[in-house]
């Protein structure tokens, strides 16, 4: 389970760091009991994002089964997507 505060914490330091190498480190480190993954915005598929920001989308994952799925549900989410959005398509 994620809080929907959590995922605005990680919007905000996303914000203000930018969406980089060392700032999914730095969120690795801090919330070490969530999962962290970073793509394409592309990459990702039809699904819709749980939040959409300038330059970034954020998704919900879950992966209490054998495969990693995207989910809506706070409840069901163990890891964050953050999934960076290029406007210049």
């Amino acid at each position: 389970m994620i809080e929907e505060r959590r995922v605005q914490q990680v919007a905000e330091i996303v914000r203000r760091a930018g969406l980089n190498d060392q700032t999914l480190a730095a969120l690795r480190e801090s919330l070490s009991g969530l999962h962290f993954t970073r793509c394409l915005e592309d990459e990702v598929g039809t699904d819709a994002p749980f939040l959409e920001d300038d330059g970034f989308n954020i998704y919900l994952v879950d992966g209490r089964e054998h495969c990693m799925k995207l989910t809506r549900d706070l409840e069901a989410a163990t890891g964050l997507l953050l999934a960076q959005v290029d406007d210049e398509v």
